[in-house]
């Protein structure tokens, strides 16, 4: 029952990092659109930089996300299948993980880490002296 309870919570993790670095992102572009101060924010955006570059790392060098072998390892342990047998962990596993290709998936994942970049790039997060003008 920990096991399932703990597998939940990391697939729970998994979905909140993809839903940060997918709806930050959107909520950049929109921000720059409508020239919203806080998509510039320092913090926001090197975070939001550094969690989209790890992925895309570990999709260029064919290596696993940790959580994602770690919710495998307590599903085995809890006696369940990687895709999760219980309520929660159904719902958020087929919220971020599809049935395509591994190709496809890396290939994704480095295409939306290089877009990431790219809006890094050309629209900066705000510099110290302009943090201090606030």
């Amino acid at each position: 029952m920990l096991y399932r309870f703990l597998a939940d919570v990391v697939v729970g993790i998994h979905v909140a990092y993809v839903g940060y670095v997918v709806l930050g992102q959107l909520s950049i572009w929109v921000g720059l659109l409508f020239r919203w101060a806080w998509v510039r924010n320092p913090w926001f955006r090197w975070s939001h930089l550094v969690m989209i570059l790890i992925v895309g790392g570990e999709a260029a060098l064919d290596i696993e996300c940790p959580l994602t072998r770690w919710e495998r390892a307590l599903r085995t342990a809890a006696g369940q299948t990687v895709n999760g047998d219980s309520f929660v962990g159904r719902m958020l596993h087929d919220l971020i993980f599809v049935d395509w290709p591994p190709w496809t998936i890396d290939t994704l994942h480095i295409v939306f880490a290089l877009v990431v970049l790219g809006t890094f790039l050309l629209a900066p997060p705000r510099r110290r002296a302009a943090l201090a003008s606030i």
